[in-house]
């Protein structure tokens, strides 16, 4: 008996991604042949995970279901689902604009789409890993308690959910056994985690039992807040060897009349210190950052400031992105979107390219030393690896000559870096 084929694609975050490989395993134990992102998927059900975070991403959203949507109507597939942030939000505008969508399941109650199809669906924490085998995404909480007044994220998800540490811990132990090396910590903020079901934050503690697992090479920490900061988490960071010095740590602005009209609630001195301690209690660690520029209200004097801010803080690894409105929320309710289009880019591109200089020359000052780097890929002429204060997809990658001699994807190297561009290194393997 020929098995049914399933498609499933994901937009946005690596916590969509978590969710995908979730369901994926969901589809193979009940017997169906699971792919993820086949440009050319010849599935009979295809299921769209969405992400609604802001325009842009909405907008690939919506597209990417009509694209689908006509797919199923010209035959080519015979069921259409979507799941995700986008439906969470807007199922009912979605379902009457696009019927062709069997049915709309939102970022939680897709669990039941085996259940509607027929089939059992095992309650576990089976994943189909769609990352390289050697690491994984770790989700260990939804939702979000801080509101900050651009972000529709709370709107979304709801309130801040830990996930029990137990279970976690649980989950790694699964993973290291399946062949995982390196860990992505991901929540929509990581710094919360624990307050809700244990009364404290208790991320500290989590990272530091998670190192202690057998087997666990890497642990990467995504997505803190800088109110309320856990400093016991510094400790970890620097005693534990296997826990990454590195820190993704969203700041947005540093203009105290920007962040409190963000409702950031934390200001320009406190996140000066916070850096300042950072940097102090973890010698090494390489700090990524996202920053917003047009939020409404930004005047000159606020972006100068902003400017001036990542000039003097010299992070190692930065995103930036201009603001969009985004309907429910308290900025699109309280605060015109007074800043042009046309502004915003100007002020992304001039800080981007700061930042581009800046990443060059911390990216030199590792030329002539020796680095661990785990390979993810042989890409051309290449084997291209990450070091501890890499992340997959978003930070710099070394780049290794295949033809000096053969690597094995997921293994550790001593590597010593010999040259460097603003966002890549060069280099070869010692013995």
């Amino acid at each position: 008996m020929k098995r049914k084929t399933v498609d499933i694609i994901t937009l946005g975050c690596s916590k969509n991604l978590v969710d995908s490989e979730k369901l994926m395993a969901q589809f193979v134990a009940a017997g169906f042949d699971c792919t993820h992102d086949d440009p050319n998927p010849q599935g009979e059900i295809v299921v769209i995970n969405t992400c609604g975070f802001i325009a842009d991403a909405k907008e690939e959203s919506v597209n990417m279901i009509l694209e689908f949507a006509e797919a199923k109507e010209e035959g080519r597939i015979k069921k259409l689902y979507v799941m995700g942030c986008l439906s969470e939000r807007y199922r009912k505008e979605l379902q009457q604009e696009i019927p062709q969508v069997d049915k709309f399941y939102g970022k939680f109650d897709w669990v039941n789409l085996l259940h509607d199809l027929g089939k059992d669906s095992p309650a576990s924490d089976n994943r189909c890993l769609t990352t390289p085998r050697h690491y994984a995404y770790v989700k260990i909480a939804e939702g979000c308690n801080r509101f900050c007044s651009y972000c529709a994220i709370p709107l979304i998800t709801g309130r801040f959910i830990s996930r029990p540490m137990e279970d976690i811990l649980n989950e790694v132990r699964l993973l290291v056994s399946q062949g995982v090396k390196e860990f992505q910590i991901i929540a929509q903020e990581l710094t919360f985690y624990g307050i809700d079901i244990y009364g404290a934050p208790k991320i500290a503690e989590l990272i530091e039992q998670m190192a202690s697992i057998k087997g666990v090479k890497w642990i990467r920490l995504h997505y803190a807040y800088p109110a309320e900061f856990p400093m016991d988490l510094l400790k970890v960071m620097r005693e534990k060897p296997n826990v990454c010095k590195y820190l993704d740590i969203a700041l947005q602005h540093i203009s105290d009349s920007i962040l409190e009209r963000m409702r950031r609630h934390v200001t320009k001195e406190e996140t000066l210190q916070l850096i300042k301690t950072i940097r102090k209690e973890v010698p090494g660690i390489h700090i990524r950052t996202t920053l917003m520029v047009g939020y409404p209200g930004e005047t000159e004097k606020d972006f100068d400031e902003l400017k001036d801010f990542v000039r003097t803080m010299r992070f190692e690894r930065m995103g930036a992105f201009a603001y969009s409105e985004e309907e429910g929320t308290y900025a699109a309710l309280h605060h015109s979107d007074n800043v042009p289009p046309e502004v915003k880019q100007q002020r992304l591109d001039e800080l981007m390219a700061i930042q581009a200089e800046i990443s060059g020359e911390i990216n030199a000052s590792k030329v002539g030393k020796i680095l661990k780097v785990i390979i993810d890929r042989k890409e051309g002429d290449y084997y291209v690896g990450r070091t501890e204060f890499d992340s997959p997809e978003v930070d710099p990658e070394v780049m290794i000559p295949a033809s000096e001699r053969r690597l094995r994807t997921g293994c550790f190297y001593q590597v010593l870096i010999k040259d460097s561009s603003d966002y890549e290194l060069y280099g070869s393997v010692v013995e």
